[in-house]
């Protein structure tokens, strides 16, 4: 567990600074998409993920498995290898578990255990509908950032993030921007989910939460602009930090051939940089 001296925020600047990076890659390991050559190996996940880690280790600022991936093919145990690995070569970047939790608060106290002691994540990503005494149990893991979902980046998510709650017609998503910013916040460690999908949204969620980090997922084989993306998310005075722009697929997939970890990390370097160059504008 993280000492107070050592949180999640604190990672997230120091790599911020030392790594000159905003890209995270998202590790999504599917079992039908791997190269020929890992396909039937026993921990083809785990070295599939390895060996990307590896290769893109230097261009980013965070790391972000998928459980859903690892559960489904009852990888479990590759998935705490693979963490492990992670924190053992590159403590300088911080994992986030994305799991999208969210739970009444004894059993997302489980949940916690699972995603700080079990695997050992700095991070997870969780669902807010149901309330704060769902959020309240990770915060109270001391150091260990809190990821709350606001405005994804999938087209469904306006179902009903998007509805007005208020008379002066405040969507729902915005409502959890504020809660997040203002009240949930007793640890100092939350950050929100808002999709490269929509960047206006994306401003006004930075308009509301002034420096708080911000996991932005969609760009690659989603199609976000990172042009609009770093603009939007951007912090005044302070560029360079404050996002985590998550691409899986575009740089997991990059090759199914021999060559994957190597094809992987050209497309990271190529995100990487048009993420700088978007910053420099």
């Amino acid at each position: 567990m993280n000492s107070p001296t050592n949180t999640f925020t604190q990672q997230l600047q120091s790599a911020w600074a030392s790594q000159g990076s905003l890209l995270c890659v998202g590790f999504d390991p599917d079992p039908k998409r791997l190269p020929l050559e890992l396909q039937g190996k026993s921990e083809a996940i785990y070295e599939f993920c390895r060996e990307i880690a590896d290769a893109t280790a230097d261009l980013v600022c965070a790391f972000k498995p998928q459980f859903a991936y690892f559960a489904s093919q009852r990888a479990e145990a590759q998935l705490e290898k693979l963490i492990r690995h992670l924190k053992d070569k590159y403590p300088q970047v911080p994992v986030i578990l994305d799991s999208k939790r969210g739970d009444i608060g004894s059993t997302a106290d489980h949940y916690a255990s699972e995603a700080f002691e079990r695997y050992g994540a700095d991070a997870i990503t969780v669902n807010p509908y149901m309330g704060f005494d769902t959020i309240e149990p990770y915060l109270k893991r001391t150091g260990k950032g809190v990821i709350v979902l606001c405005r994804t980046s999938n087209p469904g998510g306006s179902d009903l993030q998007f509805l007005n709650i208020s008379p002066n017609g405040e969507p729902l998503y915005l409502h959890v921007a504020k809660l997040a910013a203002q009240e949930w916040n007793s640890s100092g460690q939350i950050g929100l989910v808002v999709g490269a999908t929509f960047p206006e949204e994306i401003a006004k969620v930075r308009a509301i939460v002034g420096d708080m980090p911000l996991l932005i997922p969609g760009i690659g084989a989603q199609g976000g602009d990172i042009d609009a993306t770093v603009n939007a998310g951007k912090i005044p005075g302070k560029p360079g930090t404050g996002m985590i722009i998550n691409s899986s697929r575009a740089i997991l997939y990059a090759s199914a051939e021999s060559d994957f970890a190597q094809a992987a990390r050209a497309a990271a370097l190529t995100t990487r940089d048009a993420l700088r160059v978007a910053t420099d504008k």
